[in-house]
């Protein structure tokens, strides 16, 4: 066995933490890279209807918009992933963190109840199935699968938080969330 120095010891728990590091901001990029792109594909749709809508109206109506934002666009880094089609943005595919554009929407259905996103849906059925149990945030983000990092996990926890708001989940603790009683 070779003995290493205190200096040698460091220098390789060093390594390894920024080896830790590195995997958690890579897939931190990858959210994010995710994210922009959703983001550019709801502009993309918001730019086609604001130009649909100012064809319709006269011109003295609407006052010209302060900044382009397809220059915006064109500073983006070469390494994000493509754009999906607002039609593939509106049904979610490839744009997983697009739950909380859902949940913030509000949009109602046809019979007045509001709808909700992806994220408060699966949480409530995760909640369903808990029954009469403490759970914490992070333990319901590893069941959904969305611990992979912070963001994700602090997104179940805000929509936890405003669960608790609606009186549909229950804090019992810090930290802690149960079912609400039916």
């Amino acid at each position: 066995m070779v003995s290493l120095t205190p200096e040698a010891r460091n220098i390789e728990i060093t390594a390894e933490g920024l080896q830790e590091d590195l995997a958690r901001l890579e897939i931190q990029k990858q959210a994010l890279e995710r994210e922009l792109a959703a983001v550019t594909a709801h502009l993309g749709s918001v730019q086609r209807a604001l130009s649909a809508l100012q064809a319709l109206m006269p011109e003295s109506v609407l006052p010209a918009p302060a900044a382009h934002p397809q220059d915006v666009v064109a500073e983006v880094p070469a390494t994000v992933a493509p754009v999906p089609s607002a039609d593939e943005a509106e049904d979610g595919a490839g744009a997983d963190d697009g739950d909380r554009a859902e949940d913030a929407s509000g949009a109602g259905d046809a019979d007045g109840s509001k709808s909700y996103g992806k994220l408060t849906e699966q949480i409530l059925a995760y909640f369903a199935d808990a029954g009469n149990t403490d759970v914490r945030a992070r333990d319901v983000a590893s069941a959904l699968g969305r611990d992979t990092d912070s963001g994700s996990i602090n997104a179940v926890r805000s929509t936890l938080d405003r669960l608790v708001g609606q009186s549909r989940v229950r804090r019992v603790g810090r930290g802690l969330y149960r079912a609400a009683k039916r």
